[in-house]
């Protein structure tokens, strides 16, 4: 009775929190909503655009305000001594309290288009970063896909041992039965034991494969590494789509995201070499002051009193020798550049071997899963025959372990033939440029 009172509360409570079955769409939609690689690319999508604004902001007019307070020493008052008077004359009484308040306006007119290189660099360095952001989350969309199948592959196999549990417990109590009734030796019942104790150890390696396999997918989800989760997915199937590989390698070529990113730190960089080169040039800038101070030393006699005054005017700065500074700066951005030019061209290397090992990865998987169907089809058949003749001891103990060991082998390459087309596609779509999720 107390049984089924907690069976009925367990089921109660099962009813108010269902567990939630993920298919692959809302994993992929979880996964890259939680990604800590996502936010950081994002990160760096904020950092460039406010680096843009910096320097958009050199472009426009600087008003500034300062601000200071002095005391000074005292010292005698400046005194004129005169033969008509007995007396030295006073000029001007010691001021000890200044007060100086100045509001300055500066407006760049020519830096050698130095300030435009930067601000121009700054927008592909930030076209670059939303590039490596597609990309990131191209990436973090295959982790959550491998992730996905590999539970599903776990799960499967799981099960596979489960139901072979189940059918070899059977067996036994058939095996049994027939020892009971001397139609088998002890030796027949000893081998589908040591049978059974195989497919138990089997059992827990799957269970223990299973779990880490849940763990890894709750991790990519962004979820609690134990939390009970399930998904729902359905036995892969093979497509019909032809792939060829020059096709795949030019959209590789062409959509890349890491070779557009490339292409824009290119620009980049060519607008750097451009900004350093502009130290060769003259800077003209505007500028104008206005003072608030007390005293003013503009306004004579100086008087203990707040006057303000202004000036405007325009400066003209240029390095005329500096012992090749501008040159080391420009040639600095000029090797930098052909880094960048260095490194595209390996980029392109490694995308071309990449596109074909997965090309070929495909291929492969594509022929394991017809080999792997043929011979499961063959393994169950010979399952069935062999069960059947062993009911009626028209069979061996030895033959019925051989093929469930033979069926159970077949399910598996299934099933990671399966599993392995589904990454091996992702990953080649992956590589040729094509968005998976």
């Amino acid at each position: 009775m107390k049984k089924a009172v907690l069976f009925l509360i367990l089921l109660a409570f099962a009813d108010l929190f269902p567990q939630h079955k993920f298919t692959l769409e809302e994993s992929l939609q979880l996964g890259l909503k939680n990604s800590k690689n996502l936010k950081i690319s994002k990160s760096k999508i904020l950092g460039s655009e406010a680096k843009i604004t910096e320097t958009t902001s050199q472009l426009l007019p600087r008003l500034s305000f300062n601000a200071g307070y002095t005391r000074l020493s005292d010292v005698p008052p400046f005194e004129v001594s005169l033969p008509i008077f007995p007396a030295p004359v006073k000029i001007q009484d010691v001021v000890l309290n200044n007060y100086n308040l100045k509001v300055s306006l500066q407006q760049p007119l020519f830096t050698g288009f130095r300030l435009l290189s930067l601000k121009s660099a700054s927008e592909k360095n930030r076209d670059a970063a939303v590039s490596d952001y597609n990309k990131d989350a191209n990436e973090e969309a295959f982790n959550i896909i491998n992730a996905y199948w590999n539970y599903f592959k776990a799960q499967k196999l799981k099960n596979y041992l489960d139901e072979n549990l189940k059918q070899e417990e059977a067996h036994l109590t058939d095996t049994k039965n027939f020892l009971t009734n001397d139609l088998v030796t002890k030796n027949d019942l000893l081998k589908l034991e040591v049978q059974y104790a195989s497919l138990r150890l089997k059992q827990i390696e799957a269970e223990n494969s299973l779990n880490t396999s849940r763990a890894l997918f709750n991790k990519v989800l962004g979820l609690s590494i134990s939390d009970q989760t399930e998904i729902e997915a359905n036995e892969p199937k093979l497509e019909n789509t032809v792939y060829n590989y020059d096709s795949l390698l030019n959209s590789a070529m062409q959509s890349r995201l890491e070779l557009l990113a490339m292409d824009y730190r290119l620009q980049a960089g060519n607008e750097n070499v451009s900004a350093a080169a502009s130290r060769w040039y003259p800077a003209i800038f505007l500028f104008s002051d206005y003072y608030y101070n007390r005293p003013n030393q503009r306004i004579m006699p100086t008087l203990d009193k707040f006057k303000d005054s202004w000036d405007a005017g325009v400066t003209l700065s240029w390095d005329i020798w500096n012992w090749g500074y501008n040159s080391s700066q420009v040639e600095q951005a000029r090797q930098n550049l052909n880094q960048l030019n260095t490194n595209k061209e390996l980029l392109k290397e490694n995308i071309e071997v990449e596109v074909y090992n997965n090309f070929m990865a495909l291929n492969a998987a594509h022929n394991k899963i017809e080999v792997a169907k043929t011979g499961l089809e063959q393994a169950d058949e010979n399952y069935r025959g062999i069960q059947e003749k062993y009911n009626v001891q028209y069979a061996t103990s030895t033959d019925l372990i051989d093929a469930e060991t033979s069926r159970l082998q077949s399910q598996t390459d299934l099933i990671n033939s399966l599993v392995d087309y589904e990454t091996a596609l992702a990953r080649l779509l992956k590589s040729a440029g094509k968005k998976i999720y």
